[in-house]
């Protein structure tokens, strides 16, 4: 099927040249994709076949961002090329809120963790284990993945968070773990694993500060809510 580049568009449909004419803020979502991509089809512009993708997910540019490679080359007129173009975009603009975090906070709350943790967390399918190592003014030393695994499992080896922690010469310890399915009770082998980091890490002198649960919608803390003693 022949494409049809942007170069070929009529005047008024140039997302390129009506960002450098009016500003970046000039062009719309599915424009800015369409820059990405470069172009559609002949039954299809690039700025329809981006509308139409948008319009799968409402719109909404945090739900287009979850969407893996494959789920976007069900649309006609995007291959993998294209498909992985539009996920290294929006993945950079997820770094970029990352980036502007404070690098060296102090967390001294579950709500101070989750503002600085959820940016690691967002838009996965799978779980992931984090910890954030503190010092003993609760500021942060380093965070680290520690383990990563399927829909509703992570590995987690206690003995690699010890070392990291001696390593960083840490005084206490954040866990975070995301619940990709979205909910926010802690299942009892969470339950179990906090005990075990705790109960190991104790023997060091080293606190677990607190264990945070995190979805897309918020998350739920084990200190909060007299889990953790």
């Amino acid at each position: 099927m022949e494409k049809l580049v942007i170069r070929e568009w009529a005047e008024l449909d140039r997302p390129r040249e009506k960002l450098l004419e009016h500003g970046r803020r000039s062009v719309s979502d599915a424009e800015l994709l369409a820059i990405l991509i470069g172009s559609g089809s002949r039954q299809e512009t690039a700025v329809a076949l981006c509308q139409r993708m948008l319009s799968s997910v409402n719109n909404d540019l945090f739900q287009l961002s979850k969407l893996e490679v494959k789920d976007l080359c069900q649309f006609n007129g995007v291959g993998e090329a294209k498909a992985v173009t539009i996920i290294a975009a929006l993945e950079l603009g997820r770094r970029r809120q990352e980036f502007n975090i404070q690098e060296k906070p102090v967390i001294n709350s579950s709500k101070k963790a989750y503002d600085f943790i959820k940016h690691a967390l967002e838009d996965l399918s799978h779980e992931e284990f984090w910890v954030i190592f503190l010092n003993t003014s609760c500021k942060v030393l380093e965070k680290k993945l520690i383990g990563r695994g399927g829909n509703d499992f992570t590995p987690v080896d206690v003995r690699i968070i010890l070392r990291n922690a001696l390593l960083n010469k840490a005084n206490s310890l954040i866990l975070i773990h995301n619940h990709p399915s979205g909910t926010l009770k802690p299942s009892e082998p969470d339950k179990v694993l906090t005990k075990k980091i705790s109960s190991a890490a104790k023997v060091m002198d080293i606190h677990v500060h607190d264990h945070l649960i995190i979805t897309d919608n918020g998350y739920f803390s084990f200190r909060d809510e007299g889990l953790l003693t």
